[in-house]
Parts: structure tokens; sequence; C-alpha cells
């Protein structure tokens, strides 16, 4: 995906969904019980704010220092797909970490906090860019953060497609092969490349419907993510679970309300 026009895609489609068709900036948040989880989504990681989808470095420093002042929990996005799947209990009082797409600052600026802090992270990242994309990590750097046991790596499709688009311009038998090569050939990738077993699919854009939900099940996806500015509650649907999206445009206080209490 060239670069400029995949982010300003992006910010069109994701701040309209965060906020359920308005502007994220002015989407109320709840304030919710115990029991409900908060999965956040980053992107890009900049010393300086390039982009509406990137985050200050020293930002998302804060963010931590925040959540580990406040002993809010950084669990494993699979701890809550598991609950999710087995109906037990959300656990309270936490919070999950994503990072989608696949940028190389996710190694030179995200690695070093999470090693600080030890926390999991989940990654979901299309496999066309790594390796070739400028702005995309190496395999090799995927591999290292594998290693550090912090960080699961899992499927953001394979070239990261608006599947709304793709539906209009392809006949229905092109739209179906097409759709299926996104949502396999990523699984056999991350598997060759790096032996990971993906079962988890951070859906483009946030774009999903009944049809690509049932597309993703039948492909072995477990989980699949999207967008929407509400926590994680027991019996939501486990192939269309809502993120925040943070940007560097979250103020402290929006980042403190989101947060489960």
């Amino acid at each position: 995906m060239n670069r400029s026009l995949g982010y300003v895609c992006v910010a069109a489609a994701v701040w309209t969904l965060a906020a359920g068709g308005g502007s994220a900036a002015s989407a109320p948040f709840e304030a919710p019980p115990d029991g409900r989880v908060a999965i956040l989504v980053y992107h890009r990681f900049e010393s300086a704010v390039t982009d509406s989808m990137a985050v200050r470095t020293a930002k998302f420093a804060a963010q931590l220092r925040y959540l580990a002042d406040h002993r809010y929990h950084v669990v494993p996005l699979r701890t809550v797909v598991s609950a999710l799947l087995h109906k037990d209990p959300l656990p309270a009082g936490a919070v999950v970490i994503t990072a989608d797409d696949g940028h190389r600052s996710v190694y030179t600026d995200m690695l070093p906090l999470v090693r600080q802090y030890k926390i999991p992270i989940t990654l979901f990242i299309y496999p066309s860019a790594i390796s070739n994309a400028s702005y995309a990590m190496t395999w090799a750097q995927l591999d290292e953060l594998r290693r550090t046991g912090l960080f699961d790596i899992q499927s953001h499709t394979y070239w990261h497609p608006n599947f709304k688009v793709e539906r209009r311009r392809l006949a229905p038998a092109a739209f179906d092969g097409f759709v299926t090569m996104q949502l396999v050939k990523p699984k056999t990738v991350l598997k060759a490349k790096l032996g990971v077993d993906a079962d988890m699919l951070a859906w483009p854009f946030g774009i999903h419907d009944d049809d690509l939900v049932a597309r993703a099940r039948a492909a072995g996806y477990v989980a699949a993510f999207t967008l929407g500015a509400r926590l994680v509650s027991p019996g939501d649907p486990p192939l269309a679970l809502p993120r925040f999206l943070i940007t560097d445009g979250v103020s402290d206080k929006r980042f403190e309300a989101i947060l489960p209490r």
C-alpha cells in the first residue's frame, strides 16, 4: 500500500467508524463498570507527529506510565479472546495493547518501552509490506520481536484492502477469490516466515459485515477486531470486537476516560 494514500484512507475511514459516523475527536466515551476490557490500537510512533495516525513516542511512554501507576493490568489479547470464547468472566481493570500494519517504528520506538514495562503486545501485520515497503519492518525484525515473548504476531490480511471498494469493483466470483486470498495467504506466510499460527485478524479500516465474518471463520480465525469507541463486553461477537484508536490527538484526559473503571 502506498504509505501516504494508505494513511489518508485509514484516517478518513477510521475516524468515522470509531465515532459511529461522527468525529472520533468528539465521540463520547462510556464510564464502564469492572468486567469490561479496553483494547487499544496504535499504528506509528514518531518524535514529532507528521500524520493523523501517529503517536509521539514520548506520549506513548507517558500512557504506559499512567497504566502502571494506576495499576491497570495490561493483559495478552489472547486472554480476552479465550474468556469470550469460553464464556468466562473478562478480567477486571484490564487493558490490551495492539499495533497495526507493521511499521518500523514498532521496532525502533515501541520495542524499548515494551521491554521496559514488560507488557504483552499483539501486532496485526500485512505481510506484503514486510521487508518490502520502505516504512515497514523486516522479517528479521519481526522475528526478533516474536522471540522476546512479548509480541504475538497476527494477521491484518495480505495487503490491507478496502473490502467495500473491492466488492464494488470485482465480479462476485472474483471477489470470492480475492477475499479468500486476503484471509488465507497471511496465515500461510506467517507460518512459513515466523512459525506463527495466526488465528486472529484485524479488519482493514475496520470494515466488516456478516459475509466477511463468515469467511473469516471459515478461514480459521477465532477472533477479529474492528474499531469503535467502546469497551469489549461479555457476549460481544468474537469476530467483530471493538478497539479504541489511539492517535496523538487523544488527550490525556480522553485516554484516562476510555479505560475501565
